[in-house]
């Protein structure tokens, strides 16, 4: 059986689903801080647990037969993390080590880590790959960092086997329109395009219209959130014979304007467009280098055009359940 950490999540739920419809059981624990329960597939177990309660992780364990781990339970708002730190490193660093602490007491040593992109920092080069240099330029970039460099001592010392997933852009929604994205507050380009569409927002802000790209407006790695779901299962059946880092993302990047163009294509309706300056902060291009992945994983996109990621999340948007 596979606890999923944060199950309860966008990224986690959508893996739920996924390993369920492959035959796997599972049990998801959250803390529905910011996870939804109705995202939760009703065939998987479901405890509610905090990464900062030691005892309530312990009674995962003791009540389920854990056998390896997939970990999605973190705050993620780059913001957030610059404006309150200390949430972020109490949650992400210290709650990792509270469960790393149950899995060694009740001799589980399997774990797939939801780690991300911004490990990296500003690129130095695109695509980027593995051995890219990892500089985070905040805090949450950097509590991730400090989570892959934990796993690689305590793989040393104590046998933990581990794959850390970097992921670039999340997007899309489950095929079927069960469970999407669902953020407050929402950051994430796709659904705040579409939101300004339906006229839920006044508008779109794109953050600079002068980057040295086609059409001068920021690029980006989408990867459809079931591809990611499919990444992790894989993954998870990888770790005994494979303990690292992998890129999860296309390969391609897309503009902002390359977004707004295939939401008002998917959509029938033209976006509200308002221009600003630049984000600090925000490079130019980034976009993975994901033939690692596909090596050690024989993980392959199923979704490789972003308008077909932007109609699974139009279908969310028009028939949301939370």
């Amino acid at each position: 059986m596979i606890l999923v950490m944060g199950g309860a999540g966008y990224i986690g739920s959508h893996t739920v689903k996924y390993l369920l419809a492959h035959g796997q059981s599972c049990v998801v624990a959250d803390n529905l801080s910011c996870g939804h329960r109705e995202a939760v597939d009703e065939r998987a177990g479901f405890m509610l647990a905090d990464l900062a309660d030691k005892d309530s992780l312990r009674k995962v364990f003791e009540t389920y037969p854990i056998e390896a781990v997939i970990h999605f339970a973190a705050f993620t708002y780059v913001g957030e993390s610059v404006r309150d730190p200390k949430k972020y490193y109490r949650n992400n660093v210290a709650g990792t080590l509270n469960l790393l602490d149950a899995m060694l007491e009740h001799d589980v040593k399997k774990i797939v880590f939801s780690s991300t992109c911004a490990t990296y920092g500003e690129p130095l080069y695109t695509p980027i790959d593995e051995q890219h240099a990892q500089n985070p330029i905040n805090p949450y970039g950097r509590t991730k960092l400090m989570i892959e460099q934990i796993f690689r001592d305590y793989a040393k010392a104590y046998g933990l086997k581990y794959i850390a997933l970097r992921y670039f852009n999340a997007a899309g929604c489950s095929a079927d329109g069960s469970i999407g994205e669902s953020h407050d507050p929402e950051t994430h380009l796709i659904p705040l395009v579409l939101q300004a569409i339906q006229g839920k927002r006044p508008d779109i802000k794109v953050f600079g219209t002068d980057y040295d790209t086609p059409d001068g407006t920021c690029i980006r790695d989408y990867i459809h959130v079931e591809d990611l779901a499919q990444a992790h299962w894989q993954a998870v059946q990888k770790l005994d014979d494979y303990s690292g880092y992998l890129n999860l993302g296309t390969g391609v990047g897309t503009s902002v304007m390359e977004i707004i163009k295939a939401a008002e294509k998917v959509s029938g309706k033209t976006c509200s467009v308002t221009l600003a300056a630049r984000r600090e902060g925000d490079p130019a291009k980034l976009f993975a280098d994901n033939k690692k992945a596909k090596q050690v994983l024989n993980w392959n996109p199923v979704y490789t055009s972003v308008e077909d990621i932007v109609k699974t999340a139009w279908t969310w948007e028009n028939n949301r359940r939370f």
